[in-house]
This record gives structure tokens, sequence and C-alpha cells, in this order.
């Protein structure tokens, strides 16, 4: 009996440890995680990024991810006016990357819920971060027209796409604007991002593609995009044009501060939408001028049409029918699909990998380390705009119990899976209580 509790909570540990969310797409950087063998289980990318010094989150560097680019030939093709789609998942195990789609479903972490799925405190499997998808915070992608990933800087990594609502299912699809122009012979450098919105600890997601524009009708740039601010009820006050990601709660590089309380009385947490003047969609503001005519008509000639991964999507409430679960494990066992025999659906039940393309990219090595980085200094002139005092953090970290307590009233100790990251060796006595509100949990176990 006692064996079987220490495997039942091993097992639980593991689910949890690997719950967090990224967007996968063979032109990722890390799809095989650090390391160039291939790794169909791979979930490095997923970790989350907290109070971190800017040359260890910037583009995953903490576990060297962005030395680790797509195969050559792999992109992430983005058509001028139209869409693509990526897979948002917990595992690469988890996504038609990896073994045919069998274990891939319409949820990020291969189990089924409820279309109405929805837990007042907050859910964590899949761990959205949010108590239902109304309340799920919102990802964008950036890009950069340079094509050496190490001379990628908040300077010049422009949001051009949000999706309200989401993560939430697998298949996310995100429109481009019509005016992109096209990129360098060697590509773009494209960005993921999501802040969560609570529940659980506040941290980021920051993860590099090599991507590239296709169909392109315009040569006017994208401008130098500037910090988001906080301009709830106030569009006036928003940052207009070109916008920078979200840089919150590291202990340097962060580009935005903010305390209180939102309109709905909820601490304030900066995120991809209307708080921070993100609107929904393409971003159609980002540019330089008016459009240009392209004779180029882009770098490629791939893709220019909605990549189709065998799922119905409509915009951010990402519906899609034709996925079927097949012998997921909920948890995410990094040996999923090893020694599994079951039998794969057919192909129309599953999504077929997403359209793509890349090239590999030399990077050039930062002093502190003799691999390569793509992690800006942070006391590069290039990085004039964000903040690097290590005082940023402090001033950004989750609300105390103390504060709560005054402001919502008796708070519960409970333990919070959302917190747990994808960390084996954390010490337990790093370990804190978790605060409980009626909306939300905030917490920091690291």
């Amino acid at each position: 009996m006692a064996r079987v509790a220490a495997l039942l909570g091993a097992s639980l540990l593991f689910g949890v440890a690997n719950a967090h969310l990224a967007a996968f797409h063979k032109g990722m950087y890390c799809l095989n995680g650090p390391q160039s063998a291939q790794d169909l289980n791979s979930y490095s990318i997923v970790t989350p990024l907290y109070q971190l010094d800017l040359n260890q989150w910037w583009f995953h560097h903490v576990d060297r991810c962005d030395q680790f680019p797509p195969a050559d030939g792999d992109f992430l093709d983005l058509p001028a006016g139209g869409q693509f789609t990526v897979e948002i998942a917990s595992n690469r195990a988890k996504t038609t990357l990896s073994y045919n789609g069998r274990d891939a479903s319409d949820w990020p972490d291969g189990n089924t819920y409820p279309e109405d799925y929805n837990v007042p405190t907050c859910i964590t499997s899949p761990n959205f971060h949010a108590q239902n998808q109304s309340m799920a915070a919102g990802t964008a992608f950036a890009i950069s027209y340079e094509s050496d990933i190490s001379k990628v800087t908040p300077d010049n990594l422009a949001v051009f796409t949000v999706r309200y609502h989401t993560p939430w299912k697998r298949v996310t699809t995100y429109d481009v604007p019509a005016n992109m122009p096209p990129c360098p012979p060697g590509g773009c450098i494209c960005a993921w991002g999501w802040v969560p919105n609570g529940c659980g600890q506040p941290n980021i997601y920051h993860m590099p593609y090599r991507c590239r524009v296709t169909g392109s009708k315009s040569n006017t740039p994208v401008a130098k995009p500037k910090p988001p601010v906080w301009c709830e009820g106030n569009p006036g006050g928003c940052t207009k044009g070109a916008k920078q990601m979200i840089y919150w709660n590291q202990n340097s590089g962060n580009n935005i501060q903010v305390s209180g309380y939102d309109q709905a009385g909820e601490f304030k947490s900066p995120a991809y939408n209307s708080k921070l003047g993100f609107p929904d969609g393409a971003q159609n503001d980002i540019f330089a001028g008016p459009p240009s005519s392209s004779s180029s008509g882009g770098t490629s000639t791939g893709n220019s049409g909605n990549t189709n991964t065998g799922n119905t999507n409509t915009g951010s409430t990402n519906t899609n029918t034709n996925n079927q679960n097949n012998g997921s494990n909920s948890n995410n066992n990094n040996n999923a699909g090893n020694g599994n025999n079951a039998s794969a659906p057919k192909p129309s039940s599953i999504a077929p990998p997403a359209a793509s393309i890349a090239v590999h990219v030399n990077l050039n090595p930062p002093a502190s380390r003799s691999s390569s980085s793509a992690a800006p200094a942070a006391t590069d002139s290039n990085a004039t705009t964000i903040s690097t005092s290590s005082t940023s953090a402090t001033n950004n970290r989750a609300p105390s119990c103390k504060r709560q307590r005054r402001r919502r009233g008796p708070i519960l100790d409970a333990e919070d899976p959302a917190t747990q990251e994808e960390q084996d060796e954390v010490p337990a006595a790093l370990n804190k209580v978790v605060a409980v509100t009626h909306r939300r949990r905030f917490a920091k176990t690291w």
C-alpha cells in the first residue's frame, strides 16, 4: 500500500510539474528541448519565467532553448492579411508533432473537458492560470526583422497579433496584418508571449521562432515598438502604434509596473488585452507609415493560407471538433508513448502538423557563457526603453496575503498545483503558503 501511495504521489507531482503551456510549431526553437537529438516528449519550453535576469529569461536562455533553432527549412509562415495556426500544449507529445497526433485532443494536455469548463478558484489542468475561458489573459506573437536571433532586442521586437481569451484550446489561430513587409532573405525572428492573469505565480512566457512573411504587398517597415502601459478605462492613455511585448516580474529587463486594483476589483495584472491597449487580432497600427508597393511579394512561396491542423477554429473561441483523445495520459509522463501500442486513429481524426519551414542561425556567445546566446545584455544600449533595475521585480511581485486579507476578508491556506513549475530540484524548504481568494490564487513557490 505504501508503494502504491508513493507511486501515485510521484505521478501526481509529475503531472503538475509539467502542466504549463507553450505554442508548438515546427518553426520553434527548442522543439526537442535543449538538445539536438529528437525528443517527442519535450517540454522544456513550457517552463514559465519568473524573477530572472534579462540575459536568462530572454528567449528562454535560462535553459539554452535559444541555442537550438528549428531544422533547416522549417519556418512559421505568416501570410500577410491571412492567418496562421499553432498548437498550445503542455508537452510536444500532446500535439500533432509527435506520435502522429495519437495523444492530442482538443485541449492542451490531451484530456477532455466540458466546453463550459469552469473552476471558481483556478483551473490547474490544463494550467490556464484562469477560472474559465473568459478569464484567460490573452496571448500574442511579435516579430523582429532580424535573421540573427542574437540581434533581436525589445526595441526591434513588435507585437503584430493578439488572441483574446487564450490559452484555451490546443489549436489556436492568429491574424496577420495585411501590410506586413517581407522578411530579409534569412527570414525573421518571432516570439510568442503570455502573462497569466493571477491564479498562481505571476510569471511570463517568452519563446522564439524562425518565421517569414508570405504574400507581402508592402515595403513599409514596422515602427520601433514602445513599452505598453496600463490604460484600462482610459483608451487615450494607451501606447499608440507598435508595442513591445510585456516584460514583467523579472529581476531586470521589466518594461511595465502596475499596482492597485483593476476595474473588476482584482489585483492589476498586465496582459495582452484591452487593459494595455492591445486589440484582439491583427495589430494594424504597427507600421512606420502608409503601405508602399512591394515587388518581392515576400521572401518565400510557402503556404500563404491558414495552416490546417484538422480543427475548426473560430477566432478567440478556438473551437475545434475533429480531434479525438486516444490514450492520452492526464500526466505529462516523460515516457509517454514509449511502449504504448495503442493504435493510432485514422488520419482524418488527427490534425496534421502545421505547415512550416526554417534556417539554422549562428548565435553570439555572451561573456558569462562559453556557448552562444540570444539574450541581450542588461546594459545594452538597445534596451534603453526597459528597466534593468533589480528593484523592479520587487515592486511587481504578487500581492501579499496580508494585503488580500484587508481587501477581501478571510484567506484559506491551500496547496496550489498551479504554482508548481517544471523544475525537479526545487528544495521543499523554498515552498511558501498559497493565498486563496474567492476569485483567484496568488503564490510564489520558488
